[in-house]
């Protein structure tokens, strides 16, 4: 009997993951794309890419041919109008994508040479319908770095940083993505990848995060012209309000949107009110504060505002309340003169912004120092003003005064000297909250606390007696805010020292108040020889030669 004839259809393998790029001017970065993904370790096989020009205009467009007519069958390449920004292409890219999985990124970023690889046995290990890669910054470019401490195989909104990480650059399952019909909006010039990955998320079984492997490498160009750095205030705020509306229609309110919007008001929103909001003509700053204050009204909670640092809270509060003019003085002054005095009264702290117990009636809470490290804010008003020596007979001390910008109940703030240097990773950006239970220096010597005739903060002198022996003491300022504990060195801007003196003693010492490598103050006590040592009679050794030849 003859055998049947065989009926099965021929057996196609989709790829793993197709890798969707939007292109628009991007050379030469592009080409460092294209190449991380070909020279993937996943193999052509397994791998898609689909890259989009968007209407370039230099040689992207070439390039992108380039690579197609060299890697046939893997590299697939579209050409279309420009439609104003990477949401049109992405979703040309998405309607002709056949992997199992879809990863997007930036035509001017690049990928590990195991990204993809990785990426894809994570999610099927853990079937996972989003995996985050570990993502970096490149050429200055900054990323937040909060999800990535550890490999997490189920995060969410408001368990983890991932509302801090709304980009898409991430492997998405394609079944996901058509099921719900996830697409990016056309109509957003900045922003258009967070509806698509906030709401990939909600629908979403499970959210991995894999951050054993540097995944995406983000690049920022040399000449900033990322879409994300040249969008208006007004362009921006419009996208904003949008990406907020979207959201709160997924997630209802609670723990979880919360987490998402504090992103938007410490990022997005305190952005719009920032350095550069003064420089704006006035009608676009009533624009920028009405529509701040139409998300704030809608959106900020108890729980939101009280996470936010204190200068960005007070920004969104002063734009809330139709404060144009309080908010510009607000930004400029700090520009100019730094940090606003630091009010300490019944064991709270408040930063006295324009607007503080003023007749725009805000609460105290929207200046109140709460849950945040303020070491940068205290140490950017700390600074060395004078001192003397003051010997009396063969003792010998140093008197100084130094600056803080505190006032109020300044009872907490003292001057000591600590012989051990600051631990490296705590001594940034000037100074440290210290651990509940760190052991301070002893005092040595009172502290005199007097208002700065200024009256945006107090001043503090010491008299330090100093010991006749070997030491280096670096000056710190101690003081309790908000319940905290904080050390800050003192640094010296300009000003100058007191003189070097030379200790008149059985044994010689010589005592120095300098600014160390870090511009930091440190007072100094060293002998002039070690009798020990041996080191002085080299000396009367090598004089004494000298005498012999000059005498000959």
């Amino acid at each position: 009997m003859g055998s049947s004839p065989d009926t099965t259809l021929p057996d196609v393998t989709l790829p793993d993951v197709t890798v969707v790029v939007a292109v628009y001017n991007t050379m030469p970065y592009l080409t460092q794309c294209l190449e991380s993904l070909v020279g993937q370790s996943i193999g052509r096989a397994r791998l898609e890419v689909v890259a989009v020009d968007d209407g370039s205009t230099d040689d992207s467009g070439r390039e992108l041919d380039r690579f197609a007519e060299r890697y046939p069958g893997t590299v697939k390449v579209l050409h279309q109008e420009n439609s104003g920004g990477p949401a049109a292409p992405s979703n040309r890219a998405l309607e002709v994508a056949t992997g199992r999985f879809v990863y997007f990124m930036g035509s001017d970023d690049y990928l590990g040479e195991e990204a993809l690889e990785r990426m894809v046995a994570y999610a099927d290990e853990h079937e996972s319908d989003i995996v985050v890669g570990k993502m970096v910054g490149a050429g200055g470019r900054y990323v937040h770095q909060a999800l990535y401490k550890k490999n997490e195989p189920h995060v969410g909104f408001s368990d983890s940083a991932l509302p801090f990480t709304l980009a898409n650059t991430k492997l998405f399952r394609r079944e996901l993505v058509e099921k719900h019909k996830l697409r990016f909006p056309e109509d957003m010039p900045v922003g258009s990848d967070q509806p698509f990955t906030i709401e990939a998320v909600v629908r979403a079984t499970r959210v991995s995060v894999l951050a054993d492997y540097t995944c995406y490498y983000a690049v920022k160009r040399g000449d900033s012209s990322n879409i994300t750095y040249r969008s208006d205030h007004l362009a921006r705020l419009r996208c904003i309000s949008d990406i907020m509306r979207h959201a709160a229609a997924l997630i209802p309110a609670g723990p979880e949107r919360d987490a998402v919007f504090h992103r938007h008001f410490l990022w997005e929103l305190a952005k719009l009110v920032q350095h550069d909001f003064p420089a704006l003509d006035a009608g676009t700053r009533r624009e920028v504060c009405a529509g701040v204050a139409v998300l704030a009204d809608t959106y900020l909670t108890d729980g939101v505002r009280d996470r936010m640092d204190v200068q960005r809270r007070v920004r969104i509060a002063l734009a809330q309340r139709g404060a144009v003019e309080e908010l510009a003085r607000s930004i400029e002054d700090e520009a100019a003169h730094g940090t606003p005095p630091i009010l300490l009264e019944d064991g709270r702290a408040y930063v006295c912004y324009p607007g503080f117990r003023d007749e725009l009636a805000l609460p105290d809470r929207v200046f109140e120092i709460l849950d945040e490290n303020a070491a940068a804010r205290l140490a950017s008003g700390t600074g060395y003003l004078d001192g003397e020596w003051e010997q009396t007979g063969h003792d010998l001390a140093v008197r100084l005064a130094v600056r803080t910008p505190v006032i109020g109940d300044t009872a907490s703030l003292t001057l000591r000297s600590a012989a051990k240097a600051m631990p490296r990773s705590a001594d940034k950006p000037g100074g440290r909250r210290l651990p509940a239970d760190a052991e301070l220096p002893a005092e040595q010597g009172e502290t005199l606390r007097e208002p700065d005739p200024d009256g945006g903060g107090t001043l503090l002198r010491l008299t330090l007696p100093l010991a006749a022996r070997r030491a280096t003491l670096g000056i710190r300022v101690y003081l309790v805010v908000a319940g905290s504990t904080y050390e800050l060195p003192v640094p010296v801007r300009g000003r100058p020292l007191p003189l070097a003196r030379r200790w008149r003693q059985t044994l010689p010492h010589r005592v120095s108040a300098t600014a160390n490598g870090k511009g930091r103050l440190v007072v100094t006590t060293a002998p002039l020889w070690e009798p020990s040592s041996g080191t002085l009679k080299r000396v009367r050794r090598i004089l004494s030669r000298v005498k012999r030849k000059l005498s000959r």
